[in-house]
């Protein structure tokens, strides 16, 4: 995959000088104060469609959270043929641009990450692997809460287990999301530079790789609860 040079891409931009002062407090927050949202209508029916569906696999289960046009979730069912990969996005319009047909064992979900990871967890689902590929940086101080590790939903991420892997052009974002993994399980996450080889798994790692920037790399492995 090759990035036509108009496409290249500018690094995050911030007006952070380092970790965000009101990470910790975000974080014992979500851990004390358990998100009650009530789950939407639509996530409930597409979580129970694809519960179905998983339910006559056999493979063990792979989560491409935000799968964006679904290009990582293909190739990650491709990696992985004995497992269930299911990729989940909120966006109609990205998903009806997914990259190729699908592997067998791959689901394509259209879904409120927040209320799916929250209805995975209540139907005791583990994934084995458990994917969030170049998740909006949210860059701005004022954004931190919507930034995955500065959300309610994230113990919850959590809970659900399994190799959960982060991967973003900015490394602070990495670095928050270490430290929040840090308080909220006292596991010490593995963080290093990313240099993709072969096939880029998303189009945003293709454009961020070709633009010259560095990718860096979130790997631990969580206990579900």
């Amino acid at each position: 995959m090759r990035v036509n040079m108009q496409q290249l891409s500018r690094p995050v931009v911030t007006n952070q000088p380092g970790p965000h002062h009101d990470l910790a407090r975000r974080v014992s927050r979500g851990l004390t104060h358990p998100l009650r949202k009530p789950i939407a209508s639509h996530t409930q029916a597409a979580f129970a469609s694809v519960a179905q569906w998983c339910e006559r696999q056999t493979g063990p289960l792979i989560l491409d959270a935000g799968c964006g046009v679904g290009l990582s979730t293909r190739r990650l069912a491709e990696r992985f043929p004995d497992h269930t990969v299911i990729g989940v996005d909120r966006s109609e319009d990205r998903l009806t641009r997914a990259h190729g047909e699908l592997p067998e064992n791959a689901r394509l979900v259209r879904a409120d990450l927040v209320d799916f990871w929250r209805l995975a967890h209540q139907a005791g689902w583990v994934p084995e692997r458990h994917y969030l590929l170049y998740p909006n940086p949210y860059p701005k101080a004022s954004h931190l809460k919507m930034r995955w590790h500065g959300h309610p939903v994230f113990p919850t991420l959590l809970a659900l287990g399994g190799l959960l892997e982060v991967r973003s052009n900015w490394s602070l974002y990495i670095e928050e999301f270490a430290m929040a993994v840090f308080q909220a399980t006292g596991q010490r996450a593995e963080v290093s530079e990313w240099g993709p080889s072969g096939d880029y798994l998303t189009p945003f790692e293709a454009k961020y790789h070709q633009s010259g920037q560095t990718l860096w790399r979130l790997r631990v492995a969580l206990e579900s609860r």
